[in-house]
């Protein structure tokens, strides 16, 4: 998530970053030879008139140190900097360009091309932009922060890793990798949820077995899916069709992935049968995820499933994620004379050190009321629980195992076993 996804808010951010850098940081390095007699005070009055809010007086003040002192680095720079900070675009990365192409080796134009891409919404050259950076200033750790933070707007959450490790390795703190780290928040849904940023499409393919305790007809599920990754989220069109007490039911899903403000996304889903057998006749939800704190996630979500009656059910969770770890607990409530109250806890390790492989463990419980044959109106509770494996051996392909367990004091206990496979490009 990134400041690109709120206008207002980046451009305050534009504009607080536009004082920090004209008040706290000095006049730039010479990108040339020393400037004549009197330039540097002008510029200096040109730098004095930006931050009193005077920009296009700036400007002005610029375009005629340009037009005495034509090609300078230094000048074309602060031009630069400064039509960034007023959102031109265009005319910014001309003037940047030009600094680069003839002074490769000046640090600041590189980083100040790569600000300017990253507030103009385009992280991936901003990423490349600050590489460069850090190619000329090695031992400054803030080249590696500014690639992180461009890299993770990219959705490319391992590189970002990396250049956050390269900071602290070149001289920033503990606490403030473990800030920026924790900002590498990975989905906490499964790898045909999301699509890495190198790749466009991802497919995947499911089938899973569940039996029962006594002489219950086991079930058979399969599932299909095909997700097309977009600059902001994500959109997949899946099949589904289930084989339950010798009864065969489809559906069909579109569910999407949308960035939404700063470490804020959402996952919207709808689901259609027309069978009306064993899946709902139509199942919407929509989940809110917003990253809080240093590696906190809070969520709430909303289900409403049309059965012959409708069945509506309310969420919130809290999940964490500290290292190559993800906890996250979750109470679902559904209201009503047989209304239930769930809870759901897991715990997820990325054990490889990047966004695709992992082990889940899961446990969960439930208590509510149900009409029992002879019974009437009785309290009923569930428990389960169960674990996954997610590997892939190579970027483009990978799978899935997964098995559960789940007791019922209404109905018979069940296990379940599932496998995956996951193709990218």
């Amino acid at each position: 998530m990134s400041l690109r996804r709120d206008p207002s808010l980046r451009n305050f951010a534009i504009t607080a970053l536009t004082l920090l850098n004209l008040a706290l940081i000095p006049a730039p390095a010479t990108a040339q030879q020393p400037s004549a007699p009197g330039l540097t005070e002008q510029m200096e009055q040109a730098r004095q008139l930006a931050i009193n809010g005077q920009r296009e007086a700036a400007l002005d003040l610029y375009d005629r140190l340009l037009a005495e002192h034509p090609g300078n680095g230094d000048l074309l720079l602060a031009r630069g900097r400064t039509q960034a900070w007023m959102g031109r675009w265009e005319a910014s990365e001309r003037d940047l360009r030009a600094v680069t192409e003839a002074h490769p080796g000046y640090g600041d134009a590189w980083s100040a091309l790569g600000d300017m891409y990253f507030w103009s919404d385009r992280p991936a050259k901003a990423a490349e932009a600050y590489a460069r950076w850090a190619e000329i200033e090695p031992n400054d750790s803030a080249p590696y922060v500014a690639q992180g933070r461009a890299l993770r707007d990219a959705g490319d959450y391992d590189a970002a890793g990396r250049a956050f490790k390269q900071a602290e390795q070149h001289g920033a703190t503990r606490a403030q990798v473990d800030s920026l780290m924790a900002t590498l928040q990975r989905p906490p849904s499964g790898p045909g949820d999301w699509v890495p940023q190198r790749f466009r499409w991802v497919a995947s393919g499911t089938y899973e077995h569940t039996g029962f305790q006594g002489s219950r007809v086991p079930w058979n599920d399969y599932s299909f899916s095909l997700r097309r990754r977009f600059e902001h989220g994500s959109l997949a069109l899946e099949l589904l069709r289930a084989n339950h007490f010798s009864t065969g039911d489809s559906a069909v899903a579109l569910d999407g992935y949308v960035d939404l403000w700063p470490r804020a996304y959402a996952n919207i889903r709808y689901q259609y049968a027309s069978g009306d057998k064993l899946f709902p006749h139509y199942a919407a939800r929509a989940e809110l995820f917003q990253g809080v704190g240093s590696g906190w996630e809070l969520s709430g979500s909303y289900d409403r499933l049309k059965f012959s009656d409708n069945v509506n059910i309310y969420g919130l969770g809290v999940g964490k994620y500290f290292g190559n770890y993800y906890a996250r607990v979750r109470v679902l409530r559904v209201p009503g004379t047989t209304g239930s109250t769930g809870y759901r806890a897991l715990l997820r390790n990325y054990y490889r050190g990047d966004a695709d492989s992992y082990v889940e463990v899961r446990i969960g419980s439930g208590q509510g009321n149900d009409y029992l044959p002879g019974q009437g109106l009785s309290q009923v509770s569930s428990g389960s629980a169960g674990v996954s494996w997610v590997f892939f051996p190579e970027p483009e392909w990978g799978f899935k195992l997964t098995a559960d367990y789940g007791r019922d004091s209404a109905a018979p206990n069940q296990y379940s076993v599932s496998a995956s496979i996951y193709r990218r490009w």
